[in-house]
């Protein structure tokens, strides 16, 4: 079962800078708290042009590892650089770590 995100608890923030590099980012305003799009975050840290393909490869490994961060994790859809929204995996600051 999906589950239907009410849009009047997120504010999309649509970006956040992180050493010169595009992080998208959403607010919750009813659990006080950021979502950070994981395949922003994969994109700078391993410094590939491809965020999502980085991320595909990442999650499949760890879900073959038995992860339970990436089978239990969170989509929504934020802003692609095409001007569309798309589900996007994205994770908490605490889910980061």
């Amino acid at each position: 079962m999906k589950k239907i995100v009410d849009t009047i608890f997120f504010l999309v923030i649509p970006v956040k800078i992180f050493n010169n590099e595009t992080i998208r980012t959403v607010w919750d305003k009813e659990q006080e708290k950021y979502f950070i799009s994981v395949v922003d975050i994969g994109r700078v840290i391993s410094e590939s042009k491809d965020g999502r393909k980085y991320w595909n490869k990442l999650k499949q490994r760890l879900k073959n590892e038995g992860n339970e961060m990436v089978t239990n994790g969170h989509q929504l859809k934020l802003k692609s650089s095409d001007g569309k929204y798309y589900n996007t995996d994205v994770v908490d600051i605490g889910g980061m770590f």
